[in-house]
């Protein structure tokens, strides 16, 4: 049988809100900027699928390198290796 090695693969938990917390996130955190240098959390909402991180950067701290597009590019360490991370403002908290 093939393998299913989706992006959401193993996340049941990790990518569960809790019951009063469903829904949209607020406006408030589309709409945030960040500075190039400023260290910034990944840390996924689950309701947006687009310019969502993988999920092995959840949790994870890095270092915003620019902008592209809407979209915010980062620096995550990963183990000993930098990684680069793109992601969409609601999966980034200042």
């Amino acid at each position: 049988m093939a393998h299913h090695n989706g992006p959401r693969k193993k996340t049941r938990y990790l990518m569960k809100k809790e019951l009063r917390k469903r829904g949209l996130p607020p406006v408030s955190s589309l709409i945030q900027n960040f500075e190039i240098g400023q260290k910034v959390h990944v840390v996924i909402e689950p309701s947006i699928h687009k310019g969502m991180p993988h999920h092995r950067f959840h949790g994870k701290t890095g270092t915003v390198t620019g902008k592209r597009g809407r979209a915010w590019v980062l620096e995550v360490m990963d183990g000993d290796s930098c990684k680069t991370v793109i992601a969409l403002p609601q999966h980034l908290k200042a």
